[in-house]
């Protein structure tokens, strides 16, 4: 006699928590990936372009720190712009927009009639760049489940150490063909839209994220049929019934949001400035050395430091716990960069230089650059998560900005020992300010950030498996 137990009821929220990981989790990695993939590329070529630039243009210390942090300011303004609208009009509204501009924005900085264009060009692209950081890290996070959010937001993010790596290997390849510089750098910053292009129409693809239509928009209907369109149609409605419909600010989450926001603006002000401007610093390591050995030096350190420190953090990231990581990375960070600061002759010695420089590499791939990102999508209420993410991210970039911008500059009066060591105590500031921030591994996303402290009673709908 077959058993009448009716299956069990759980929400949408619920079925994504407790679901498997699944092909439906890798593919929306992946396409959220690219855009970070693209990203990377066309944040890090920037250094790369520069250094040809330079030979042709002969710009001012002034206009290289313009050109080098122009895109980092412009990210500034589509973070907190995507975040919002993405709160406000929904996920997938904004999904794919951020893509298309940043494909546009890279195919006209290669066609720049001069430096001035090619700035205003750059100046756009952030824009797209900007953006992509809220959306698909939040997709991500709201598709995932609780056992492996880490892992996958985390695994987007590391997408951005293939764009790290990509980039100075096709440089290496345009310079070994003899054509002239001017051409090499447009097609470098060109050569970015391909991927942004690549993902546009599989965004637009992607179903509306289930939490934000049960909990945000009270549509049960369609967060039921989200959830059976990403799960692969094993998901059906059976039965509403009432549930909690949040309407939380970001007031009761300020020291939260300071925590996010302030840890990516001291994460950023070392990374980027050190990223995007490596060949320029290997140059003032090793002054006769090449072009071409600066930027195969950069890309044997992002492939053997970076891209493990990547690989590692998402591995270990919801083992080790998401806070404790960040502290981890942010203490070794601030060893490494004091050493080279306070002990003569490193910044004049290549072998001890690298060393030191790609382990404040690896940690920082292996702690805050990838916690930093994972943080925000986790921490705060579903209906201003992409908003928080955004301000986080939008002031991360303020740090990217300032640090690209001033870097050359202390370098100049303070010699690279001296700018390092300012930068160790940004990463010891880091690590205090991540002591506010609660520890969300192993927690679901409503309760970490309590959001149903901040609910209305409202219809939803429950699911239950269906397999044919």
């Amino acid at each position: 006699m077959e058993s009448s137990t009716p299956p069990k009821q759980i929400s949408a929220s619920e079925y994504l928590n407790s679901s498997r990981l699944g092909l439906s989790h890798i593919k929306a990695m992946f396409i959220a990936g690219m855009g970070f993939f693209t990203d990377a590329y066309d944040l890090f070529i920037i250094g790369v372009a520069l250094a040809l630039i330079k030979t042709e243009y002969h710009p001012s210390t002034l206009l290289v720190s313009i050109l080098s942090s122009t895109t980092l300011l412009s990210t500034f303004i589509g973070a907190l712009l995507f975040g919002r609208l993405a709160d406000a009009l929904g996920r997938k509204t904004m999904y794919g927009v951020e893509a298309t501009i940043m494909a546009v924005a890279a195919l006209l900085s290669a066609f720049s009639p001069n430096l001035i264009w090619l700035i205003g060009f750059r100046f756009l692209l952030g824009i797209g760049i900007g953006g992509d950081y809220p959306v698909s890290s939040v997709i991500m996070s709201e598709f995932a489940n609780v056992k492996d959010r880490g892992k996958l937001v985390s695994m987007v993010f590391s997408m951005q150490a293939l764009g790290l790596v990509t980039g100075p290997i096709i440089a290496l390849i345009l310079l070994s063909t003899g054509l002239s510089h001017d051409i090499v750098w447009r097609l470098l910053l060109g050569l970015g839209a391909i991927p942004a292009a690549a993902v546009i129409y599989v965004r637009r693809k992607i179903p509306e994220s289930p939490r934000y239509l049960e909990k945000v928009k009270g549509d049960v209907n369609a967060a039921a049929q989200a959830v059976s369109q990403f799960a692969g149609g094993v998901a059906t409605q059976i039965t509403p019934t009432n549930a909690k419909r949040v309407n939380a600010s970001l007031k009761p989450y300020w020291l939260t949001l300071v925590g996010t926001a302030g840890t990516w603006f001291l994460v950023d002000y070392g990374f980027y400035g050190n990223s995007i401007l490596s060949p320029v610093i290997l140059k003032d390591i090793a002054k006769s050395a090449s072009l071409e050995a600066t930027t195969l030096w950069t890309m044997l350190i992002f492939l053997f430091a970076a891209l493990p420190g990547y690989v590692a953090a998402f591995l270990t990231i919801d083992k080790i716990g998401h806070k404790t990581l960040q502290l981890i990375g942010f203490t070794v960070m601030a060893v490494a960069f004091a050493t080279i600061g306070f002990v003569p002759g490193i910044t004049s010695a290549l072998i001890p230089f690298v060393t030191l420089y790609a382990i404040s590499y690896f940690f920082t791939e292996f702690g805050p650059n990838t916690t930093t990102f994972v943080m925000p999508t986790e921490v705060f209420p579903v209906n201003r998560r992409t908003t928080a993410h955004g301000i986080s991210a939008a002031v991360g970039k303020l740090g990217a900005f300032f640090g690209t911008f001033i870097l050359p500059i202390l370098i100049d009066k303070f010699h690279l020992s001296g700018a390092l060591t300012i930068t160790a105590f940004v990463c010891l500031l880091g690590m205090f300010l991540t002591l506010v921030l609660p520890e969300p591994a192993g927690k679901s996303v409503e309760d970490v950030s309590k959001e149903d402290l901040h609910a209305v009673s409202g219809p939803t709908a429950f699911l239950h498996e269906s397999r044919s």
